[in-house]
């Protein structure tokens, strides 16, 4: 499958670590696309519910594909998030295309946009509301392999999916947009930044609105998720917008199956690797000791 040219692409809530993270369809994504800027908008590696036992192949094949990426010219941009907040003590770490922050502000064609993950809005991911954040967050994985159990029953009969998953997700997200309407909280402040358009993701809902106050309007986009909406935003053509994936369109792609068996270690070699004319200045010696005057010059 040949790339699209995109300007700008924006993922987040991928979950990599977890049951519900859909990796396959992550890299055929990735694959699909040659954007200039990649932002991660948070919760890319579920810090939460991290085990060792369970980082499978595809999800390290996703990262991959980041690094690879960004190694081909993609400036990768990886906003930290709820379930990925330990990252946030390296906020602002840069190496080559590759950038760790909190928040990011970009001008995009004279318009002004204001990217972060929106969980600092968010009152259930704080204080005491953040240990039972936790708790319904491995609930929503449970629920998630069971709805996957079900599926699997549903297709062995002919009969269509269903997602229990995002129709409770879409409940809690209502109760919760209800109890603290952080997304009002951030177009207010972005209308009174003077931004153009304010990007977030974290309750796994994909939107593209205008929200208008007495001070102003802003455009308040949200780029969904990879465990159930399978959606990201797009910036092409003087304009933002929303990518869904469609399985119909992948039949044909396959992801590169990793070796889980590491090759078989050889340190015997006929092969130079460098070649070093001069190492250092003559030696002194001192109390039995060999010192050189000079650190050493590699040629």
């Amino acid at each position: 499958m040949e790339r699209r040219p995109v300007d700008v692409a924006v993922m987040s809530d991928l979950h990599l670590g977890t049951y519900g993270c859909q990796a396959k369809e992550i890299v055929n994504y990735l694959k699909s696309i040659s954007p200039q800027i990649l932002i991660l908008n948070g919760d890319v590696i579920d810090v939460w519910q991290f085990r060792k036992r369970y980082f499978p192949l595809e999800h390290i094949q996703v990262i991959k594909e980041v690094i690879s990426l960004a190694a081909k010219g993609t400036r990768v941009i990886y906003v930290t998030g709820n379930h990925d907040e330990a990252m946030r003590r390296f906020t602002d770490i840069e190496f080559g295309n590759f950038q760790l922050v909190d928040k990011v502000v970009m001008e995009i064609n004279g318009k002004m946009c204001w990217i972060f993950h929106g969980d600092v809005f968010d009152a259930t991911t704080k204080g005491s509301a953040k240990m039972l954040a936790k708790l319904g967050s491995r609930g929503y994985t449970l629920l998630i392999r069971v709805n996957r159990f079900i599926n699997w029953l549903l297709q062995m009969m002919g009969k269509e999916k269903m997602s229990l998953s995002k129709n409770v997700m879409n409940r809690v997200n209502k109760a919760v947009i209800r109890i603290n309407n952080f997304e009002q909280t951030a177009a207010e402040i972005a209308i009174e930044k003077k931004y153009d358009y304010v990007i977030c993701g974290h309750i796994h809902e994909p939107q593209m609105r205008t929200v208008e106050t007495k001070d102003g309007k802003v455009i308040y986009l949200n780029s969904g998720d990879w465990v159930e909406h399978l959606t990201s935003l797009e910036f092409y053509n003087n304009d933002w917008h929303m990518y869904e994936y469609d399985e119909k369109k992948f039949a044909s792609a396959a992801v590169i199956k990793m070796d889980k068996n590491l090759p078989k270690l050889n340190v015997v070699t006929d092969e130079v690797a460098m070649f070093i004319s001069s190492l250092a200045h003559p030696t002194e010696v001192f109390e039995s000791k060999v010192a050189f005057s000079k650190a050493f010059p590699f040629i």
